[in-house]
């Protein structure tokens, strides 16, 4: 296989500023037909941070640890950055890749998990992209899901153990980890639910040897549910696991949210916000720890690289980083995996 001569971080998008806001929003829900009103009340939570959302900065930080890292490596590869729903658009960003003259890039999405929008949606996006750049586009290969890379769990593990040392150590505390909700119908064809389950047995699993062997209570919540309520979405929502926790005379909770790979606003409000003011009625103390790539966290960027490398090397899926019991995801996603919904819903907050 002939190598690859860039990487492209390839991302969701997020405003910039409160006028992004809406238009942001119009791009995301595109072709769904819902209102303008409902867009304006959605982007409301934004007013909460002044219209800006922090996932492109995260993004930034992101590509310039990567390149650091690979050049670092003696991998002489430029890293670029698109997104799907707000500047730099992936077609923008894939132009200019052809412009450079690059032939063969390697795609690495902001998302650990196998879902329609998580992966197959990315690869739609790309294939639509590279339409419209047209003759001369470059090829786009994707990184496998990396919900199980030591790189990926290692760092939520470290910052879950400091999390707990800041409760009380006479109370071993509830960890609740949180994704992002999809429609049950999706979730039926695809391994998202199965890999997060994963996950969050990957982290307790090396947690409890640094409590001395206790036994922790851990749970697996959903949040940032849209769309109608006739459409059955996975659960519990986290405010109502929250509840069900306190009448069970839980008091202390750790929030690990293991869905995302960076804080952005779906975990700035939906857990530091609206979860928080939850816990607080209900009489919990909650602590959230927060995601691998928000800073970005040395052995996430590792990975990164690492993902990078696999694939330059041509390297067998039995040699490549991964835990736990489910198998290395493959280079190339079969045609038939992580279909559309059959129905529309609103989409990710970011």
């Amino acid at each position: 296989m002939p190598g690859y001569d860039a990487v492209l971080l390839l991302s969701f998008g997020g405003p910039e500023g409160p006028n992004d806001v809406v238009p942001f929003l119009e791009n995301v829900t595109a072709g769904r037909g819902i209102p303008r009103e409902r867009l304006v009340e959605v982007g409301s939570h934004y007013d909460h941070f002044n219209g800006v959302s922090p996932i492109n900065e995260q993004c930034r930080r992101i590509r310039t640890a990567l390149s650091d890292e690979l050049q670092h490596r003696g991998r002489d590869l430029p890293v670029y950055w698109g997104n799907r729903n707000w500047q730099p658009f992936l077609v923008d960003t894939l132009r200019e890749i052809t412009a450079a003259g690059h032939r063969r890039v390697l795609a690495i999405v902001t998302s650990a998990y196998s879902s329609y929008s998580a992966c197959r949606q990315y690869l739609d996006d790309i294939e639509q992209a590279c339409a419209e750049v047209g003759d001369g586009a470059p090829d786009v290969d994707k990184a496998r899901a990396f919900y199980d890379h030591p790189g990926f769990i290692d760092p939520i593990v470290d910052e879950t153990v400091a999390a707990l040392t800041s409760l009380d150590a006479d109370t071993v505390p509830t960890i609740v980890f949180t994704a992002h909700s999809i429609p049950t119908s999706m979730a039926a064809t695809c391994d998202y639910e199965a890999q997060l389950r994963e996950a969050a047995r990957l982290v307790i699993e090396r947690l409890e040897p640094s409590l001395s062997g206790e036994r922790l209570e851990w749970h697996l919540a959903w949040q940032s549910r849209s769309g109608p309520p006739t459409v059955p979405w996975l659960e519990p929502d986290i405010n109502d696991e929250l509840r069900s926790l306190a009448a069970g005379d839980v008091r202390q909770v750790v929030i690990v949210p293991i869905g995302f790979i960076s804080d952005h606003i779906e975990v700035l409000w939906d857990l530091d916000v609206e979860a928080a003011a939850t816990a607080s009625e209900v009489g919990i103390k909650l602590v959230r720890v927060p995601t691998p790539g928000t800073e970005p966290h040395p052995a996430f960027v590792s990975m990164l690289a690492e993902l990078v490398e696999e694939r330059l090397d041509g390297r067998p899926l039995e040699q490549r980083a991964a835990l736990g019991a489910l198998t290395v995801g493959p280079d190339r996603c079969a045609g038939h995996c992580c279909p559309a919904p059959r129905r529309p819903s609103a989409s990710n907050r970011h």
